[in-house]
């Protein structure tokens, strides 16, 4: 029997009725958090760069959160991966404190310089919440798990500012490929209202330079496909592809390494912490400290500035080390924003080897890179699309399904559920997790992560 057929049943339609107002009110609750979580981060950001010797403090502030998550945090540590368990499988819940840890934890990375992102505290922080109100009001499994798509959905809507793409994505995340549409419509209102409540805190997203909206004809028309510009753009996520299996893979083989090579789990980040300052050292700039989003210093390399004329060869391959390098060794936030500059980084170069306007495949690349590692095509091109508008979707696309084909059955989400295997040969791992067909493939398969 698969594996998919033991998922708690969706609850009727007097559940929904009385589930929507838990929706509202939680998912203000997520906005607010996230609202929060965006301001502390700013300020931790500010701070990190009116203050660059905050950097030496980073493998002390590694250890740090290290302890606590050891002494008091040790059943919430698997984060994001625990709360898809939650879902796949009811069993005691995903317990509250998960929330003030993973933000406090996050916020302490960025303020010593860690290459982490924020989407993983996001998600953390909605499942948490939603686990808590469904234990308070004594719900149901099937209800829970609804509140637990709904959290996540809330979390990364709120975050991003993309509610269209959170509520997708909540959805893609729990299965790779198949959409249990059952969860749509909750998971939607709930990350549309949570996406309201963090922007009625004055919170604002940033946006990205993309000037590219089609190709001008000699008849003065705008062309939206571009058949040799669609092909390029294919040509590119295929190593977008690549890039989201090395990712994935570097941080899982590493992260298996050092707790082989570190027995005590609250010393790996000194280790990290270590590490990234000698990385910044070596490359002579602190571009790849932090989100990345907007450049430190004036010409520097940041995903804003992959958008311009300027070429940054390197750049993805040094946000991969300092990002791979602290998340193997236990800093917290999350993967995504750091997936986002290495799309855009290398949409950047590729762009200017393919002959492809600069703009456009730095925001393919950003998107892409992302569908393959966490296996949500569909939820990154509705984000491409909220964040760059819709007259280059069928570039978004191209990138992100080409991007999740060539990227392999790993990701960086390993309780992922395989319902539909990519290709027709791997039809065997079908129903396991991606860490259950990692290990199948691995032949020190057991001390894997």
């Amino acid at each position: 029997m698969s594996k998919f057929q033991n998922l708690p049943r969706f609850p009727d339609i007097f559940s929904l009725v009385r589930l929507s107002a838990f929706l509202a009110v939680l998912s203000v609750c997520i906005g607010s958090a996230c609202a929060l979580f965006l301001w502390l981060l700013e300020r931790a950001t500010s701070l990190r760069i009116d203050h660059p010797a905050l950097l030496y403090g980073l493998p002390l502030a590694g250890v740090a959160v290290g302890l606590c998550y050891f002494w008091f945090g040790r059943d919430v540590e698997a984060g994001a991966n625990l709360i898809v368990d939650e879902i796949h499988e009811p069993g005691a819940g995903v317990q509250l404190r998960m929330a003030p840890f993973v933000l406090i934890a996050t916020v302490v990375s960025h303020l010593f310089g860690a290459s982490v992102g924020r989407e993983g505290t996001a998600i953390q922080v909605g499942g948490s919440l939603a686990s808590a109100t469904a234990r308070l009001f004594g719900l149901r499994a099937p209800e829970t798990c609804v509140l637990l798509t709904c959290g996540i959905a809330a979390g990364f809507g709120a975050v991003f500012g993309t509610p269209i793409a959170g509520a997708v994505f909540a959805l893609e995340v729990l299965t790779l490929g198949r959409l249990d549409y059952r969860f749509l419509l909750p998971a939607a209102m709930s990350s549309i209202i949570a996406d309201w409540a963090c922007r009625a805190w004055g919170i604002h997203h940033a946006s990205y330079p993309l000037v590219f909206q089609g190709t001008l004809n000699s008849d003065g028309s705008v062309s939206h496909v571009d058949i040799m510009l669609v092909m390029r753009v294919a040509i590119a996520a295929v190593a977008f592809g690549l890039l989201s299996r090395i990712f994935a893979e570097s941080v899982h083989r590493l992260a298996a390494f050092m707790k082989k090579l570190c027995k005590t789990p609250w010393l790996r980040p000194a280790i990290g912490g270590i590490l990234t300052i000698l990385l910044v050292m070596i490359v002579g700039n602190r571009d790849y400290l932090g989100l990345g989003v907007l450049p430190s210093e004036p010409g520097g390399a940041s995903i804003v500035s992959f958008f311009g004329p300027t070429i940054y060869p390197w750049s993805w391959f040094w946000k991969l080390v300092f990002t791979v390098t602290v998340l193997a060794t236990g800093f917290k936030g999350g993967e995504v924003t750091p997936l986002f500059f290495l799309g855009a980084a290398s949409g950047n170069i590729l762009a200017f080897l393919l002959h492809v306007p600069v703009d456009l495949l730095a925001a393919v690349g950003f998107v892409s890179v992302f569908a393959g590692a966490a296996n949500t095509p569909l939820a990154c091109t509705l984000m491409g699309v909220e964040l760059f508008g819709a007259g280059d979707i069928v570039y978004f696309a191209t990138g992100c399904f080409v991007a999740y084909a060539c990227s392999g059955h790993t990701g960086i989400y390993l309780s992922q559920r395989i319902a539909t295997p990519k290709n027709a040969s791997s039809n065997r791992v079908c129903g396991m997790t991606l860490r259950e067909a990692r290990l199948s493939q691995i032949p020190d398969g057991p001390g894997s992560r």
